[in-house]
């Protein structure tokens, strides 16, 4: 599991320890962003021996510190040390102290910035982090109050880390909002954000017949059949055609560009691919341009 020393990840520690003894290990990662944090991941450390918990101190070495976007890249490459550590060791799943008020404040955030339906799902129970390695959140329908209580009553100082307090942060703002707006209940939220996950589930699972009537493949490269679909299921199908085409899937805004395009038979590029309208969408590699000489 993943351990940072915040009180949802002590929280975190302190149930594994209990519901599984001697089947669990922790690893903390130091960013080295912060001169704390390597005493933070120290910390931890003592406190896993305290639980007979095998404890790993992971320590990113940045050819040079992000200066914007800091948190988005901290979290990529932390998750890249623990898939790496998780195969190192042989562990089947890494688990993470994300709990319904996370969920609840991630959906908020998805909803502003005018995500779809996989984007409003917020953060998944579980996905791939690594081949033969589970990213889990076990702690979802659990609140950050609950989980408070259990690091407080184990007599344990969690780490403070000032950039939950930063406002220039987006996920620190939305917290905010929730702690101040008495109409918004995390919980409820969190269970939207449930909701939506299995509906995207759903059609994920419906689309598997739909690829496999409705994509092919000749010399022209490839062909949907878009007929009599609803908006969701032609959008899927086009990124699917993407992904066989071994091409990046385009943004939210690019791709309904890219529909409204190929809907209104109209010829468009992107991602390196030439999309052509019609009664069917066809899709192939742009030609490359002839250098003059």
């Amino acid at each position: 599991m993943a351990v940072s020393g915040g009180p949802d990840s002590l929280a975190l520690l302190l149930l594994a320890a209990a519901a599984r003894p001697g089947l669990v290990e922790a690893a903390t990662v130091d960013h080295s962003l912060r001169p704390e944090s390597r005493a933070e991941a120290e910390m931890v450390a003592g406190v896993c021996r305290t639980v007979a918990v095998p404890h790993s101190i992971l320590t990113l070495d940045w050819p040079k510190a992000p200066q914007s976007n800091v948190q988005a890249r901290a979290r990529e490459a932390r998750y890249e040390v623990l898939g790496a550590w998780a195969l190192e060791r042989g562990l089947t799943a890494v688990a993470t102290a994300h709990h319904a008020d996370d969920q609840a404040e991630t959906l908020l955030m998805r909803l502003a910035r005018g995500a779809g339906l996989s984007g409003l799902a917020a953060t998944r129970r579980r996905r791939m982090l690594e081949p033969g390695v589970l990213l889990v959140r076990p702690l979802l329908d659990w609140r950050r109050a609950e989980l408070g209580g259990i690091v407080a009553a184990a007599k344990l100082t969690p780490v403070d880390d000032p950039s939950n307090r930063d406002p220039r942060h987006d996920r620190t703002r939305f917290r905010g909002l929730l702690a101040e707006a008495d109409w918004a209940d995390p919980e409820r939220l969190a269970s939207s954000a449930r909701w939506l996950a299995d509906a995207d589930d759903a059609i994920e699972w419906a689309m598997a017949d739909l690829i496999a009537t409705r994509i092919s493949q000749d010399a022209l490269g490839i062909a949907i059949d878009p007929a009599g679909l609803p908006r969701e299921l032609q959008r899927r199908l086009l990124m699917a055609a993407f992904d066989r085409h071994g091409a990046p899937r385009p943004r939210g805004p690019d791709l309904d560009r890219a529909l409204a395009a190929l809907t209104a038979g109209k010829t468009i590029t992107l991602s390196g691919l030439k999309l052509g309208g019609g009664e069917k969408w066809r899709l192939r590699k742009e030609p490359e341009r002839r250098r003059r000489g």
